[in-house]
Formats: C-alpha cells, structure tokens, sequence
C-alpha cells in the first residue's frame, strides 16, 4: 500500500450508478484510513476536438464541460453526506477515464472504481475502465461490485508469492479497520501426471500434499497475530481451483483481497488470470494489490 502522507483514495466517477456506487464505498474507505477523498473524472471530449460549451440556444448546464462539472460536483456531495468527517475535492481531468485514473495511482493511497460505467455494453460482466485499472495502476485497486456486507469477513487469496503475502497485509489491515475476521483462503489441486508428456496419473501422498500446502499457507501468514493482535483468523486450505474457492470466499464476505499476480503465471502478466477471473465473478468489492506493501 503506498503509505505516503497525506495521500489520497482516490475516485472514479462518470454518472454511472456503478460509479455512484464506488463513491460510497471510497468514502467509507477514506474514512476508515483517516485521509481525503479526491473525485475525478476522465473528460475524454477534448481529445475527440468536439465542441464542449452549449449549442446556441441550448439551456444552461447543456455543454459537455457543464455536464461533467455537474456529474463531479453531485458525486461530491454525495462522498460529504456518506462521510461528513473526509475532506472531499472533486476535479475534472482531460483523458480517457482508464488513463486519468492510472495517472492518479502512484501518489494515490487507493482508487476505487464501479465495476461498469456508462458507455459499457450491457452484457459485460466486468467494464474496460475497471481492468484497466486493476491491470496497470500503481497503488491497490478497489472495484466496486457485488452485495454489500457489513459484518461479512474479508477474505483473501494466498499463494505463498510476495504479491499474496501483500495482500494478506492490505486484508489484515481492512479487517482490522473494520472490526471483523480475516479469512484467508489457499486453493491447490492435486498433480495430473508425471511430467509433461506423461499421461499416467502422478502417484502421491495426500496427506503430504495437504501438509506441505498447509505450509504454504502457515508461512504466507506468519507474524500475523503479532502486527494485528485484534483480528481474527480462519485459515482455509481448499483442494479446488483458486477462482472457484475465492468466487465461493466471496459468497459472505464483504471484501475479497487479492495478489494482481499469483505463483505460476506467466512474469509479463499485468493482472493474473486469478485475479482478473474473480473480478469477473466475486459477489463482494474485489481489491487487487499488484506490488509489495
């Protein structure tokens, strides 16, 4: 988590109820890490040369510029009556919604996005401008989607990598600033076959397996209960797939957490098959931490 002072979470916002949405649930974040909210939205109309001011003889409020000022300034108010305690600033950034947000990250403490906004085709699941994001942003990203929980735990994925081992730091830290559980969840599947080119099934010890997946789990979370002594900790290890584990994780719980890019997946990866799968499919907020605490 980028810890710098004064920095901010961060909010996309396009008029979109997906988006009104995440004002919510930044604010609430900004509230819980004691640090202002900053409201922005990408204005991508200069880039296309359109004109941005009122027709002649339109009424006022009917330019392009009009719209967005007005868009940011109702989405202000609406992060002030969700947190009246946050200082709130919203502003209007020229570029595409992706772009300003991933520009706002290395200063940001968090951004926070809907998980589809306006302009989106209605059948996708999960929007361009969410991925993105998740994809390239240099702080953790929340996306907002899914049923709201109060007294759901927050769940994580782990894997034994480092980016697993930070976003078990990020779920511990929001599970203790919300006063619940921290469930962390490990996935593994049992070997197919000897190698590759062998298709005769791999013989193997369970109950070694299991332990030595036990292990991976035990050190991911080690030091735990020294750094956050108040949260509770369920410790699942699951023999499934980690998407299918962490989409049922998700089932009661009101944050998933998740490493950008797990063990196994490829270096050049931007956002990890894992990651990017159960963005599609959790039913809570999904935050994706892509660097090292």
């Amino acid at each position: 988590m980028n810890a710098a002072n004064g920095a901010a979470v961060v909010v996309g916002v396009d008029g979109s109820p997906s988006s009104l949405r995440a004002v919510g649930l930044a604010a609430a974040e900004a509230a819980r890490r004691d640090r202002p909210l900053r409201v922005v939205h990408g204005f991508i109309w200069p880039l296309l040369r359109v004109p941005l001011g009122p027709a002649a003889g339109a009424p006022p409020g009917a330019g392009l510029r009009q719209q967005a000022e007005q868009l940011v300034a109702d989405a202000v108010a609406e992060a002030e009556k969700a947190a009246p305690d946050v200082r709130v600033t919203g502003e209007i950034i020229d570029g595409e919604a992706a772009a300003v947000l991933v520009g706002e990250s290395p200063t940001a403490a968090l951004v926070v996005v809907g998980d589809r906004g306006l302009g989106g085709f209605a059948t996708l699941v999960l929007g361009s401008v969410a991925v993105q994001v998740a994809a390239y942003a240099d702080c953790p990203v929340l996306v907002a989607r899914g049923a709201t929980r109060p007294g759901g735990p927050v769940a994580v994925g782990v894997d034994g990598s480092a980016l697993s081992r930070a976003a078990v730091e990020f779920a511990a830290e929001a599970a203790a600033a919300r006063g619940v559980a921290l469930r962390a969840v490990h996935a593994y599947r049992h070997p197919a076959s000897a190698g590759p080119g062998d298709m005769q099934p791999l013989v193997y010890d369970e109950d070694r397996l299991r332990g030595e997946e036990q292990r991976v789990l035990a050190d991911s979370l080690a030091g735990l209960g020294e750094r956050w002594p108040q949260v509770p900790v369920e410790a699942q290890v699951v023999r499934r797939r980690p998407v299918a584990a962490l989409t049922d994780a998700s089932r009661d719980a009101q944050l998933l957490v998740v490493g950008g890019r797990g063990h196994g997946e490829f270096t050049g990866l931007l956002l990890g098959s894992v990651s990017h799968a159960v963005l599609h499919r959790a039913d809570c907020p999904v935050a994706v931490v892509r660097a090292p605490a």
